[in-house]
């Protein structure tokens, strides 16, 4: 097995050279580094990151703790967040909350500090008071997190905003001539739930509407939940003429439901869902639904994190920030009205 000592002089150049131009710490130049991964190329060389991260006191991983990847949401966030850590050369260390509206989560931040992980990103679903736990105190005793959620003062955030992408949604179908808008929410105790909730009720209202609380049924994110829920929803309100779900799962739901009793969509029934799944474009018809770059947030979240575990290996701090990105809305055949 090559040495860096071997790559050195395979090179011409010091055991420091070699190892400024591995980490980056000191400039070299440009001929010289191309001397350095030519040797390495040719001999083979793995560099032995257990050695590194002991002179540099950083075990080159971070922790990403997540919940409901059965989800393609949450999926797509993790997704983003392997390609961009693998990009920066970090490993990851993941750790799934099964009960995410469990709060107690010492053991499982215990154990990542055990494990020396350079940062962490808090990407589990927000659900009721599971973040009751976060607070300065605990905080100062972590390695730096980036939270996936609402923005918090105090913490640095990363979000998709669903009370903006909600708004743009309800707005989209008042457009149509829709103005008896249904909603299928989600579990009102999630964050996400409640936010799209308030950007259905309050653009209702901005457009001189009712929002009718009889018209939000609540349902569990999937598409049978979607299905269940719009039976309910136009066997007590069959005047309903539009529905937005906020998930595209639930939507497949809404849509299955509608075909099977006889309501033609969009004729008599237009429906929006959201995060823009890559099987929405193919559902029957194609789903109108809100894109929500669910992997540039996990990106963003790495690149956030690197940051301030780079920061802080100068001996530096940076300030908690907020950074929230804005759905777009992709129209497609489930909500143009012919009217």
């Amino acid at each position: 097995m090559a040495t860096i000592v071997d790559v050195a002089s395979k090179a011409g150049v010091s055991v420091s050279t070699v190892s400024y131009a591995l980490s980056g710490s000191r400039p070299i130049s440009e001929e010289t580094k191309q001397r350095i991964q030519s040797a390495i190329t040719e001999l083979g060389y793995q560099p032995n990151k257990l050695a590194r991260s002991l002179v540099n006191r950083r075990s080159e991983s971070i922790a990403v703790v997540s919940s409901r990847l059965e989800f393609p949401g949450p999926a797509r966030t993790l997704v983003g967040i392997e390609q961009q850590a693998n990009e920066l050369g970090y490993s990851l260390i993941l750790s799934l909350l099964h009960e995410p509206a469990e709060s107690n989560v010492t053991p499982i931040l215990d154990a990542l500090v055990a494990r020396r992980a350079d940062g962490i990103i808090w990407a589990a679903s927000e659900i009721g008071d599971n973040r009751g736990w976060v607070g300065p105190e605990r905080l100062n005793n972590l390695p730096p997190i980036v939270f996936l959620g609402k923005p918090r003062s105090g913490l640095t955030t990363i979000s998709a905003d669903s009370y903006a992408g909600a708004c743009i949604a309800v707005q989209h179908l008042i457009d149509q001539g829709c103005r008896t808008i249904a909603l299928i929410p989600g579990p009102l105790n999630h964050r996400a739930a409640s936010l799209r909730y308030a950007g259905w009720e309050e653009t209702l209202q901005k457009n001189n509407l009712t929002p009718d609380p009889a018209l939000v049924v609540e349902a569990d994110w999937t598409a049978a939940g979607g299905n269940q829920a719009t039976r309910t929803l136009l066997a007590q309100h069959p005047d309903v003429d539009a529905i937005f779900a906020s998930s595209d799962l639930m939507a497949l739901g809404v849509l299955s439901a509608a075909r099977d009793l006889g309501r033609r969509v969009p004729d008599d029934l237009a429906v929006v869902g959201f995060d823009n799944v890559p099987e929405s474009e193919f559902y029957s018809p194609p789903l109108t639904t809100m894109h929500t770059h669910r992997d540039q947030v996990g990106r963003m979240a790495v690149q956030e994190l690197h940051r301030f575990i780079e920061t802080k290996q100068r001996g530096e701090s940076l300030a908690p920030s907020a950074r929230t990105i804005t759905p777009e809305l992709v129209v497609r055949a489930s909500s143009v009205m012919k009217r």
